[in-house]
């Protein structure tokens, strides 16, 4: 019988590497609709700062949990 492949090291590394692109293309989009948005209505600059930051922490919460699982299942 032969192996073909052999995988070593933890699976949850690659679950938290792939875990990160997913809140990587978040913020762009909302870092990018936001500037969108001040284009088009610069008046609410202020007000859509505030609200790019809100969506910024939700997003990063994504890896954030992605790394505490990470450590939830290593042994």
């Amino acid at each position: 019988m032969s192996v073909l492949a052999e995988i070593s090291g933890n699976i949850a590394t690659v679950g938290y590497g792939l875990a990160a692109i997913g809140p990587a293309i978040g913020v762009g989009i909302v870092v990018g609709k936001t500037i969108e948005g001040v284009a088009r209505q610069p008046e609410l600059a202020g007000r859509l700062q505030v609200l790019m930051w809100i969506g910024i922490a939700f997003t990063e919460m994504l890896a954030l949990i992605g790394i505490a699982t990470y450590f939830i299942f290593t042994n």
